[in-house]
């Protein structure tokens, strides 16, 4: 078995929690009010506007012996860069105030997701960034397209309420074959456990990061 389908095979009870959150499987039939959309785009603000400084940290502290890794960090942050903006554009698409959104605080799940890859690149294993791109790319691609589109019709928002959701979809299919690849050229053992000890971490964070949408709206 390679590395990658090691990955989703050793996380596969993390991932059972993530998607047995109400809300996801709401979203994907249509149930989700406009303030549990705009709740959710907030969070996703909240750890999306992260991800290019992660990026950054991550290649800035990856050894030599994995140059090709760095490589492939810096044609990620020049894709990634400003996606935050997409969503607050959303969220205005909502009629939601995208600016209150900017300036205001994460749920603690959100928080404490962005805050543990930070440590876990700092502390321990840049290479433990790739736990949380399995994570996130892995998920949007199995619910972003489908809760779009079925969201749109539900709440009878235009489409450019949803280029987060909907952009993602697609794009992320595309990433997570370059994801793919760059798990299966990983050799070190310390790197693999990194890889898979931060995806378990970040897929019960990003679990209870979708249930606090329901509890707090």
């Amino acid at each position: 078995m390679n590395f990658f389908d090691q990955i989703q095979a050793q996380t596969a009870t993390e991932r059972a929690y993530l998607l047995s959150a109400p809300i996801i499987g709401q979203a994907i039939h249509g149930q989700v009010s406009l303030d549990h959309y705009v709740a959710f785009l907030t969070q996703a603000y909240h750890h999306v506007k992260h991800t290019v400084p992660l990026l950054m940290a991550c290649g800035a502290r990856l050894p030599d012996r994995l140059e090709w890794l760095r490589q492939a960090v810096a044609e990620y942050i020049e894709e990634e860069y400003g996606h935050d903006e997409w969503i607050l554009n959303d969220i205005a698409a909502c009629g939601a105030d995208a600016e209150a959104v900017r300036h205001s605080l994460p749920a603690l799940p959100t928080e404490l997701m962005v805050s543990y890859v930070y440590d876990r690149i700092a502390r321990h294993n840049p290479v433990s960034f790739f736990g949380m791109v399995n994570v996130l790319e892995g998920t949007s691609i199995a619910l972003a397209t489908r809760a779009a589109g079925t969201l749109q019709t539900s709440l009878g928002l235009p489409k450019k309420a949803f280029s987060y959701l909907a952009s993602h979809g697609s794009l992320d299919l595309e990433h997570i074959k370059l994801f793919e690849n760059l798990m299966n050229q990983l050799e070190q053992e310390e790197d693999k456990t990194a890889v898979v000890h931060t995806a378990r971490v970040v897929y019960r964070l990003y679990g209870e990061m979708f249930r606090t949408l329901t509890v707090s709206h």
